[in-house]
């Protein structure tokens, strides 16, 4: 769904379509109608993680946010300012866009991902490559 800032919390970082409010328990994150990536405040992603059931929230399929992940010189949907390119130090394949004062974008599947670890995870990081930097 475009944009209407009327109707939408945020503009979406990656594909500029509109951005609906999503809540797991206390949290809420916001999530794109289109590309389904989701923002997420401050440290909302960890806080997630945490909480059992949170990967409800990333509905996107890993497939689609494939198809952004090389869309990275994106601005904050908050700042406006130009988002860092990072991955997670423990999931490496795991590649979204960080803005230090506002917070962190995954593209589609990826909050799932980083929800669930496990040894295929070095593997995938071997296929996918590195990033130039890496969230601590």
């Amino acid at each position: 769904m475009d944009y209407d800032k009327t109707v939408h919390s945020l503009k979406c970082p990656k594909c500029s379509h509109g951005m609906t409010e999503i809540s797991h328990e206390d949290v809420v994150i916001d999530r794109c109608t289109h590309c389904e990536g989701i923002w997420f405040d401050d440290d909302e992603a960890h806080v997630l993680k945490l909480k059992a059931g949170s990967e409800t929230v990333d509905s996107g399929h890993a497939k689609e946010g494939w198809k952004w992940d090389s869309r990275t010189d994106i601005d904050c949907p908050r700042c406006g300012k130009l988002m860092e390119k990072s991955a997670d130090s423990s999931q490496k394949h795991i590649w979204y866009e960080v803005c230090e004062d506002h917070g962190i974008f995954m593209d589609a599947g990826e909050f799932t991902d980083f929800k669930e670890e496990n040894l295929l995870d070095w593997f995938r990081g071997i296929i996918k490559g590195r990033r130039g930097r890496t969230a601590p």
